[in-house]
């Protein structure tokens, strides 16, 4: 059985393109899912119907691989996901069918890329924090100095129990967390 997903970002746009490719892959109206919401929400309410209406050997699919996932890892993971359920995925403007032996080995290949760019953006974090220590700056938060005027100052603010602990804070202009760390 086909189930179709379709998905526009705004209620502007159209779904009738979406929905003429599928009904002409096969898809019947009754197993076409929508949703009218930008890709970027984690709750689409279509995705989540179509999703529950799949059971194995059924075959999800979609116009275009941007309409189901908001990235690469999300896709890979989605897919990854039906195919542990018995179910195949099949993008229409990509021609990909993860039935097939291509479809499978495109699925293998997105998702290497998918780690590649995971690697790439981890050595480079790792890189600059290295660079950073070089020149001498550790990260996180500055130590705090007991002897810094404005600690001395809240604290006095503190200790004399006339102000209030908002009123403190706004004088100082700090947040009450900082005040509390200030006083501790």
């Amino acid at each position: 059985m086909y189930i179709g997903y379709a998905r526009v970002s705004t209620n502007e746009q159209n779904l009738d393109l979406q929905l003429d490719a599928l009904k002409k892959e096969g898809v019947l109206d009754a197993d076409i899912y929508t949703d009218k919401i930008t890709g970027t929400k984690a709750e689409r309410p279509g995705l989540e119907n179509a999703l529950s209406h799949l059971r194995s050997g059924d075959t999800l699919v979609v116009w275009r691989l941007d309409r189901l996932a908001r990235s690469l890892s999300h896709l890979i993971e989605l897919v990854n996901r039906l195919a542990g359920q018995g179910i195949v995925f099949k993008s229409l403007t990509e021609r990909i069918d993860t039935a097939s032996a291509t479809g499978k080995l495109i699925f293998h290949i997105f998702g290497a890329l998918a780690e590649f760019e995971r690697n790439l953006i981890k050595e480079r974090t790792v890189a600059g924090l290295s660079a950073a220590r070089a020149r001498g700056r550790l990260g996180g938060r500055p130590k705090l100095n007991p002897k810094s005027g404005k600690v001395v100052h809240a604290r006095k603010l503190y200790a004399d129990k006339s102000n209030s602990i908002a009123e403190i804070c706004k004088t100082l202009h700090i947040s009450r967390a900082t005040l509390y760390r200030y006083v501790k």
